[in-house]
Order: C-alpha cells, then sequence, then structure tokens
C-alpha cells in the first residue's frame, strides 16, 4: 500500500492541476484543506480522499464507488462531495468537518476484499483527520472490512459495534424535509393527495416511497436499475417513467435520489413540479441554478439540508449509537428546514443561498475563534 503518513506520502500524480497537501484554512469555499490520489498497484485500488475542512472536527464523508470516466472527474467529483459535507455537518450542527472519498471501478465487478481493505489501509494513514462511511456503490459490509484496517470508520453492521445502514435515517430527514417544504409553501404539512415524483429508488428512494405511500401522496418513480423498479410495483400502486422523463412530469414535488447535478441549465426550463425535495448530493449543476429554480417558480430545499439525516445517523458512531436520540435529531430536520425557509423568504435570497450562509458562519466563526485563541 502507498504510503501516505508523511510529507513523501504520494507521487504528485498526472493529473493536470491535482497535488497533495494542505491548501486551506478548512472555509467551504477554498480548494480543499488536503487532497490525495492514490493508486495502489497491488490491490488495483485507484482513489481519492478530498478533505474539505476539519475546522469544526475530523472530515466525516462516505466513499463512493463509481466507474468515472477520468481521474479528473474523479477528483472533481470528490471535491464538490467534500465541500457539501462540510456544509451539511455545519448546518446539521454536528462538531465535524467534511470530506469524501471515491474509488474509481465499477463495484459489481471491481470490488474485492484486497481493494477495500487497501482503502481501510488509506484511511488508517491519514490519521484520523478523514472518517469513512458507506455511500453510492458501498455497503455496510465494505465499512466491516474497511474496519479490519482502520478505526476511521463508521456505520459498520451492528455485529462490529456499528450503526449499519444509514438509508432509513436519510429517508426519513428527506420525508420531514418534504412535509415542511409543502407547509411552507401550501399552508399544511399533509401530504395526502399530493403528487410526488421519486427519481432514483435504491436504499434511500425506495424507502421514502414507502413512507410517502403510507402518508396517501401519489408517486412515480424512475430508476435506471429495472430490478428496483419491480420490487416496488410489486408492492405499491405506482406508475413509472423513465429516467429522461422524470423531472418534467406534472406534480406537486420532484424527488431526487440518485446522482447529482440533475437540475441545471436544460433541465429546469422542463421541470413539471412546484417544489424540490430529495436526497441525491449537489443536486444543482452550479450555484447559479438556486436563481434559475427561483425564476421558474420552483421552490427548491437545499439538498444538504434536506439529506443530512444519513450524516446524523453514522456520526451517532462515534459517540455510542443511540437509535432514539439519532431518529430525534433526524426528525428535527423538518422544523430546521420550515425555519430557514421563512428567514429565506423574509430576507428575500434563495433558499440555497440562506443555507450556505448558515453554514459558512458557522465554520467562519470556528476559524476565527481559531485565530485568537492563546498559543499551546
Amino acid at each position: 500500500m502507498t504510503d501516505v503518513s508523511g510529507s513523501k506520502q504520494v507521487p504528485r500524480p498526472a493529473v493536470p492541476g491535482v497535488t497533495r497537501g494542505r491548501f486551506s484554512q478548512g472555509l467551504i469555499d477554498d480548494d480543499p484543506e488536503e487532497l490525495v490520489v492514490v493508486h495502489d498497484r497491488g490491490s488495483g485500488l485507484h482513489a481519492v480522499v478530498s478533505i474539505q475542512s476539519t475546522v469544526l472536527g475530523p472530515a466525516l464523508g462516505g466513499c463512493r464507488f463509481h466507474p468515472y470516466d477520468s481521474m479528473v472527474d474523479a477528483v472533481d467529483d470528490a471535491v464538490r462531495l467534500g465541500r457539501a459535507m462540510a456544509a451539511k455537518a455545519s448546518v446539521a450542527g454536528l462538531d465535524l468537518g467534511g470530506g469524501k472519498a471515491v474509488i474509481l471501478g465499477d463495484p459489481t465487478y471491481d470490488r474485492t476484499e484486497a481493494l477495500v481493505g487497501a482503502f481501510g489501509q488509506l484511511v488508517e494513514q491519514l490519521g484520523g483527520r478523514y472518517i469513512t462511511a458507506e455511500d453510492v456503490g458501498t455497503t455496510t459490509a465494505d465499512m466491516d472490512l474497511a474496519r479490519d484496517q482502520t478505526t476511521h470508520v463508521v456505520g459498520c453492521s451492528a455485529a462490529r459495534g456499528g450503526a449499519g445502514d444509514p438509508s432509513r435515517s436519510t429517508a426519513i430527514g428527506v420525508f420531514e424535509s418534504m412535509r415542511a417544504t409543502v407547509e411552507h409553501v401550501d399552508g399544511t404539512s399533509d401530504l395526502a393527495g399530493l403528487r410526488v415524483v421519486v427519481l432514483g429508488v435504491g436504499k434511500v428512494g425506495g424507502a421514502l416511497v414507502e413512507q410517502l405511500i403510507a402518508a396517501g401522496a401519489t408517486l412515480t418513480i424512475a430508476d435506471v436499475d429495472r430490478s428496483a423498479v419491480a420490487a416496488l410495483r410489486a408492492r405499491f400502486p405506482l406508475e413509472v417513467v423513465t429516467p429522461e422523463d422524470a423531472h418534467r412530469q406534472p406534480c406537486d414535488v420532484f424527488a431526487p435520489c440518485a446522482l447529482g447535478a440533475t437540475l441545471n441549465s436544460s433541465t429546469i426550463g422542463q421541470l413539471g413540479c412546484r417544489m424540490v425535495v430529495g436526497s441525491a448530493n449537489n443536486q444543482l449543476g452550479e450555484p447559479t441554478d438556486a436563481d434559475r429554480l427561483a425564476d421558474a417558480g420552483v421552490l427548491y430545499a437545499p439538498d444538504y439540508v434536506v439529506n443530512a439525516g444519513g450524516l446524523i445517523h453514522v456520526s451517532d458512531d462515534l459517540h455510542g449509537f443511540d437509535a432514539d436520540r439519532v431518529d430525534a435529531r433526524v426528525r428535527a430536520i423538518g422544523p430546521s428546514l420550515r425555519d430557514l425557509l421563512a428567514e429565506a423568504a423574509t430576507e428575500g435570497i434563495t433558499p440555497a443561498a440562506m443555507a450556505d450562509r448558515a453554514a459558512r458562519r458557522r465554520i467562519e466563526r470556528a476559524v476565527a475563534r481559531l485565530a485568537t485563541a492563546p498559543a499551546a
């Protein structure tokens, strides 16, 4: 395994504009504090770890396993996701920084015990500055394997003393966020009779569908995974559309629960919804898309506020997992979002801008305290 513990950790990678080292004070809009690119020939591991900020605490963020087209794409995704994790932890009131890891490859074919073990070694050699967890393409079983190599992992199985899969907590947070958003727009949090389109019905989206059906909503779903769609249709009366057409469907709420950049300059003008509330990370193609949504008359609930349930779930591992404590904190996402939406309306800014302001404010205050703290 390539050593990443000292100043000669990783040779300068052959990726334009990418190196490793500490680059910033840990503010959300800065470059990452630290960026590591690793190729371990023995295991076949190609990975990127982006540590955006450790100002509030160690950078906690999941590991995504995805067949990126290039290393540049992988680095870009890791940096974007790490930045979102820093904002998410800050807004959620957690004493944690933000970071993200990505493994390049197709988890269906490329996942091996050696590769996951090598990733665990990489996390261990980062010395606790980054704590990993599962994400798209990785599983609780992967976290158990990584735990054999590092203590800096959360979301392991109950058998390994962990909190397990955080997907249901993420889905509960999205559901409560949807109720809060609907209440802000319609004056009631009752979802009965509302039409909701869920794009992506994997672990989080599928759990969200269950809650929405129980609440009396009318559901349309879409996913590239036909087996996931078929499994839900066998249980519930659901309309199905293609993923390419999901955002165009006339509905009250569109819930992107797959990969990011669903809301962009091409798709926003085609939206058939009044509100967007989903679990996907980095739903906006670029920051100005928040203004495009507002101009289109669509209320966007900021993704990293809505989907914080998973982070709250796995972070509780660090304190000795307590299911009741986690449930209470996850369900509090709804009221917090309701207050944020009201404040944004009062200020005359987008909810995305309000969320960014709140995230920056907490981190900037911590940076200021560190700058004025007496030397040890």
